[in-house]
């Protein structure tokens, strides 16, 4: 019988945009400065020019919904 494993990404469908990337070390740069809330999060990507969506800010309602668009 063959050894049970973990597949580091076995259930993602294939890799990350450059996007999701960036999203992705902003909210790690967020939370390792403590910053744990949405409202939060978003000004500091705004502070780090992280783009968001058509140009537009970032907004604990914008990272929200951008959040859940890609969970999905």
């Amino acid at each position: 019988m063959a050894e049970p494993y973990l597949e580091v990404h076995q259930s993602r469908a294939r890799a990350p945009s450059d996007y999701e990337n960036l999203l992705g070390d902003a909210l790690e740069a967020s939370f390792a400065a403590g910053i744990h809330e949405l409202a939060g999060i978003a000004a500091k990507m705004n502070q780090d020019c992280v783009p968001a969506p058509d140009g537009r800010s970032w907004s604990a309602e914008l990272l929200a919904a951008e959040l859940k668009r890609l969970g999905t």
